[in-house]
């Protein structure tokens, strides 16, 4: 049985934040309980923390977003938004029902700040920075010196926890959107107008608070399933730190490693089968997933997160594939991959899970589901091979692995080949060879250190994370998502792929919002 943080939640927090008005990224969300009446007990300090757990993958207080959190064009979660962002556009993904879900902007490359699915990611994440603005109004020293000892130790734990969830999302925001509003809990409440932060501004931030929360973190081997772990800051740094030329011009393989090192050091091995970090027992991983989102169909039921991933995935119309064989009630059609990705696979690879009967490997037509193969990796079955849930009713019960052992294996190796120091060529090959030798099931897969190259771990990592949510920025490290040195079906509105102008390497603020605050305006859009 899975232990979920946040399980327990749903109770003191039933929020509202308008997609109109940019005071709300800095009011307390709006409720019925005063904080005096929430903040009295160590209880109900873990459950708050756990609103803001349960963020990332629901829309509302209710089964399938009911009771929403948030107005909002699509009614979907963070997860459901961030995936779209995050893969739609690169050459992983086509999605299907292009007018309905008003997906072409992010399908072709050509959206504008008016875009729906720009708008509602970015009112997710300023929703679950505004939740962890309100935890540590309240989390203070001064606020919990009335508890006894053992309580403050453990509200400090928490204090941690939401700065790296905090951390986290305004990572989510530098990526997509690069120059965005800051605030924080030190801010005033109410009719405030937060200024616009560089990238350069909020990457120095993100950095201090993960730098700053280490003692207070717990480590792996004492910290309960679903809750954030030191290695989890580590690897966000890792991860900041691979991406950092982009976001600030300076590079930054040498911290890359060192972090990358971290959490190396930690203990973690890799997870002997492929399969099973994908699948409904995956919160039994805790060997490679560092740092996941717990889904559950019981207490986090969403028609977003990863029932999206996996119902999303199946079709609705073949005639042979059948949904029970992924744990599910039924296929959405919403996805399926453009033909850029299984070429990357050597038949040999076990990494490789596609369904392709009846399916082309060639997308003619976007919007018939017949053209693209379909994704495999993500299952809602048990390790017994069950179906974990009623997916009509409840959704999956498989986490989404935000951070896992394999990519930060990755990320050293790319660092290392960068330039960075910290490690070797001989330390990054081992590294690469032990994800391929699983992914082969024995060493015929394995590559010689001439064979690694920057372009190289590029298309190792798509074949490792693909659905993971790290193509698009992946593609932008490497100056190959807009531009003419790769391209791929459909990129740009045109079957053969074309460039497209630079500005798309980043999403811009949503035109609400920069109507809402005279201290906010996109560049090139």
């Amino acid at each position: 049985m899975k232990k979920i943080l946040y399980s327990v939640l749903t109770f003191f927090i039933g929020t509202f934040l308008t997609t109109s008005c940019v005071d709300d990224l800095n009011q307390y969300p709006h409720t019925d309980t005063t904080s005096e009446d929430v903040y009295t007990s160590v209880d109900n300090y873990k459950a708050v923390l756990g609103k803001i757990y349960v963020s990332f993958v629901i829309a509302g207080q209710e089964k399938g977003g009911g009771d929403s959190d948030m107005s909002s064009n699509t009614g979907y979660d963070y997860m459901r938004c961030y995936f779209n962002m995050q893969e739609c556009g690169t050459d992983e993904v086509v999605y299907t029902w292009l007018e309905g879900d008003k997906m072409s902007g992010l399908t072709y490359l050509s959206w504008d700040d008016n875009d729906v699915w720009v708008a509602d990611t970015y009112y997710r994440i300023y929703y679950t920075i505004a939740l962890c603005n309100e935890f540590l109004r309240n989390a203070t020293d001064g606020n919990i010196s009335g508890f006894n000892e053992s309580d403050q130790a453990e509200i400090v734990h928490y204090r941690a926890e939401a700065r790296f969830l905090r951390a986290l999302a305004y990572y989510h925001a530098l990526d997509l959107y690069r120059n965005i509003p800051f605030v924080t809990e030190e801010d005033p409440v109410g009719s405030y107008l937060p200024p616009r932060y560089t990238s350069d501004q909020i990457f120095e931030y993100i950095e201090s608070e993960l730098q700053a929360i280490d003692d207070d973190l717990l480590d792996r081997n004492a910290c309960e399933y679903g809750r954030a772990c030191k290695q989890a800051a580590y690897a966000l740094l890792a991860r900041l730190y691979l991406n950092a030329q982009v976001y600030t011009g300076t590079a930054h393989w040498t911290d890359c490693i060192t972090y990358c090192q971290k959490v190396i050091d930690a203990g973690y091995t890799l997870e002997s089968d492929y399969g099973l970090l994908f699948n409904a027992d995956n919160d039994k991983r805790t060997d490679e997933i560092i740092y996941s989102f717990p889904v559950d169909a019981t207490h986090t039921v969403s028609w977003g997160a990863t029932t999206y991933i996996i119902c999303g995935a199946v079709s609705n119309t073949s005639d042979t594939q059948v949904p029970a064989d992924y744990g599910i009630s039924s296929g959405w059609s919403n996805f399926r991959l453009r033909g850029e990705l299984p070429d990357l696979f050597d038949a040999a690879d076990g990494r490789g899970r596609f369904y392709t009967e009846g399916q082309t490997k060639t997308i003619d037509v976007v919007a018939d589901q017949s053209y693209g193969y379909l994704s495999e990796k993500w299952t809602n079955l048990t390790d017994a091979g069950e179906a974990a849930s009623n997916t009509d009713d409840g959704g999956v019960n498989t986490d989404f692995p935000v951070f896992r052992l394999a990519d930060i294996y990755l990320m050293l190796a790319e660092s290392v080949v960068r330039g960075g120091e910290g490690s070797s060529r001989s330390e990054a090959l081992d590294y690469i060879n032990a994800l391929r030798e699983r992914a082969f099931g024995d060493t015929s897969g394995n590559i010689t250190d001439g064979q690694m190259t920057a372009d190289f771990i590029l298309d190792e990592r798509a074949r490792e994370l693909y659905l993971e949510c790290v193509r698009r920025t992946d593609l932008i490290r490497y100056d190959k998502f807009t531009t003419s040195s790769y391209l791929w079906q459909w990129k740009g509105g045109v079957q053969d792929g074309q460039a497209v102008d630079s500005k798309y390497n980043y999403y811009p603020i949503p035109s609400t919002e920069l109507t809402a605050n005279p201290n906010l305006y996109n560049e090139n859009y």
